[in-house]
């Protein structure tokens, strides 16, 4: 099978997927910018393994995206069985998508998730004219499904994949015991009894500054470790005022590093105002960590059952969270009980298991002769 692949950098959990296909397919990935001007070094630092990507020539058009008119001479290559768009709405993918329209070359459109609209305005038209009329869609879960369906998708044309940045071996086989997550705590540097989690931008959308109104409402020996980068004045004052000793800003860490705090931590908290997926859910809970999370956060909706592994709650509601939060670790049996139940959930979610999964679709599609 000889695959092309339309992407716009070359991320790390993509890379990995595209490596992990390129076993078992002749695979093309045609980026549109080496990196992203946003992220850290360690997005510069990809191999391509199994595949061919190429870099494609164009005009930087924002921090992740460039104009890459090129992106048709690989398309008129008429030698890939498959061609799968997850740009549809830069530049360059929807240059491509018209192209592919006009000459009648079938397409598949791929997403991370999605929130639809109300489907109004001049926007939304352009939307749904960029989204419809392709072979097939590639869909994370309900709220992907809605978002493609919102703008002209048809719905037996949808095809459910595990997103995931984790390979099978990334999943412990139980939650770490609380003996050997104390000796971490030591060296990390965590005093507190009781550790939550979370792990992100400092940007208003994760809805940090939920989890530090939360925070006035906690006893202190519950400690709250922001990770992943550097605080603004605005969270720094917050934590001033109201002299939370108990919250720590730990700053950007390597996967490595990272996988220390899950380790060390009890629950994972991601209290965002809007995720179209969220792989640090995924993550958390390959840790063996109880999940809490929002309505508008995609990943949670699919992977945390409520009571089983987690709550999800309503955005911006502080005083559920807050409740919450003490609901799970007031006892260790949850903790430990809702932790293993997040790991045998996220055994379904996994590079091996989203490749599985494209295959058995692309392969689907050439037995039908569609």
């Amino acid at each position: 099978m000889k695959l092309l692949f339309l992407s716009n950098v070359p991320s790390p959990y993509r890379v990995d997927f595209f490596n992990e296909l390129g076993k078992y397919c002749d695979l093309t990935v045609l980026f549109e910018k080496t990196t992203s001007d946003e992220r850290d070094e360690s997005w510069k630092k990809y191999q391509f393994n199994t595949f061919r990507g190429i870099f494609l020539r164009g005009k930087t058009i924002s921090v992740d995206t460039a104009f890459c008119p090129e992106v048709t001479k690989y398309i008129r290559d008429k030698s890939f069985e498959h061609i799968i768009c997850t740009t549809f709405t830069t530049p360059t993918g929807m240059w491509a998508i018209q192209y592919m329209k006009r000459h009648k070359i079938p397409y598949y459109l791929e997403c991370d998730g999605g929130f639809a609209k109300n489907g109004q305005g001049i926007k939304e038209k352009i939307k749904k004219f960029f989204i419809s009329g392709a072979r097939r869609y590639f869909s994370t879960g309900k709220t992907c499904d809605d978002y493609y369906l919102q703008y002209g998708a048809n719905v037996d044309k949808l095809v459910l994949y595990p997103f995931s940045s984790l390979k099978e071996k990334d999943i412990m086989e139980r939650p770490t015991p609380f003996g050997t997550k104390r000796e971490i705590r030591s060296k990390l540097g965590i005093c507190e009894e009781k550790v939550v989690l979370t792990v992100g931008q400092f940007i208003y959308r994760k809805g940090f500054d939920l989890l530090l109104e939360a925070a006035k409402e906690l006893p202190n020996d519950i400690g709250i470790y922001f990770v992943g980068g550097l605080p603004t004045e605005e969270y720094m004052q917050i934590k001033k005022k109201y002299e939370l000793h108990n919250i720590h800003f730990i700053g950007f860490k390597d996967k490595y590093e990272l996988k220390e705090y899950y380790n060390a931590a009890d629950i994972f908290v991601l209290p965002t105002r809007e995720d179209i997926w969220g792989l640090v859910i995924e993550e958390a809970m390959a840790c063996g960590l109880p999940i809490i999370s929002t309505e508008r956060c995609a990943a949670a909706l699919e992977l945390v059952k409520n009571n089983e592994n987690g709550y999800i709650i309503p955005v911006e509601n502080v005083d559920k969270l807050t409740a919450s939060i003490l609901s799970i670790l007031n006892s260790k049996e949850t903790i430990e009980r809702w932790g293993m139940r997040s790991i045998n959930i996220v055994h379904s979610y996994t590079i091996e298991k989203m490749v599985e999964k494209h295959l058995i679709a692309l392969e689907g599609v050439k037995e039908n002769n569609e």
